[in-house]
């Protein structure tokens, strides 16, 4: 890593690497974020029913997902927008995470529901919305849970490893570094997805990075496409919204794959990874060994 990386960020030493500091792999039941294995986490954007939930987790699992996403608390933008089923919410993840074997991850948005949250979720996400709200950054390192921090939508990457470092700082290691789009001029996407702050933060940084092409699209039709970037960036996984009906979801429905969509994106990806792999095999393959790889 070049040694001016150390000077622009400066205030984040722990999350960045150096000698003798090993990649951090984040293992969530039998699952490892950051090692060979690239991991998808699929489900819902919220959870609204047993049946939605678990027809969900049930297909994700069956295309190759190791995690599942589901809303139990939802901070949305509109006061009169559906806000999640809190902890009804949470005791159908674990229901699902029961039944099928997934690992669960789920936002949390309160200090207060850390305890909670943490009972029944293995992974809290920390969203865009509070990237920097430290009390909850604290609180949450302190359950031992692992955690998904999301970059704040007009955060820029020194902004975001402050707040993976505050994590780190109150002594939990296992953060997982999540680019989801940042708020520009644009409008034709809910937000602009930021492809080089996954290759920067591969360089610069020892935790697992993933990409949210769900809400940088913001568009259920760009979203395949947005994933494949991200695993050419050398992202270590994906977080993606998927329901059975996208078009009667509560929540985020433009931006939500269905099954056969989902299904479509991950046979997609099947290149990508195995060129990921490749690339990790050695450090610089010829010509010919990438075109195969990529078939």
């Amino acid at each position: 890593m070049r040694e001016s990386w150390h000077d622009f960020f400066a205030e984040s030493p722990d999350v960045l690497k150096a000698d003798g500091r090993q990649q951090t792999v984040v293992r969530v039941l039998d699952v490892e974020i950051g090692a060979d294995e690239f991991v998808t986490m699929a489900g819902p954007c919220s959870v609204e029913t047993e049946a939605q939930l678990l027809a969900t987790a049930h297909h994700v699992l069956r295309g190759g997902a190791r995690i599942l996403r589901g809303g139990a608390f939802k901070p949305r933008s509109s006061p009169y927008s559906f806000q999640g089923l809190g902890l009804d919410g949470l005791k159908l993840l674990a229901r699902a995470r029961q039944q099928t074997g997934l690992a669960i991850v789920t936002e949390v948005m309160s200090e207060d529901h850390v305890p909670m949250v943490a009972e029944y979720a293995d992974i809290l996400q920390i969203g865009s919305r509070n990237m920097e709200n430290f009390t909850l950054l604290e609180a949450a390192a302190h359950s031992g849970r692992p955690i998904l921090l999301k970059r704040g939508m007009v955060a820029t990457v020194a902004d975001f490893l402050r707040s993976a470092q505050c994590v780190l700082a109150n002594g939990n290691p296992n953060v997982i570094l999540c680019e989801r789009g940042i708020r520009t001029f644009e409008t034709a996407t809910r937000n602009t997805f930021d492809v080089t702050a996954i290759a920067l933060l591969k360089q610069i940084s020892h935790l697992p990075v993933i990409a949210d092409p769900s809400h940088a699209a913001g568009h259920r039709e760009l979203v395949p496409a947005l994933a494949r970037i991200a695993v050419a960036a050398e992202a270590d996984g994906l977080i993606v919204e998927v329901h059975p009906n996208p078009d009667t979801a509560w929540s985020d429905g433009e931006q939500t794959l269905d099954f056969a969509a989902f299904d479509a994106m991950m046979i997609s990806l099947e290149p990508y990874i195995a060129l990921r792999a490749a690339r990790s095999a050695v450090c610089e393959p010829a010509g010919d060994e990438l075109m195969e790889a990529v078939g």
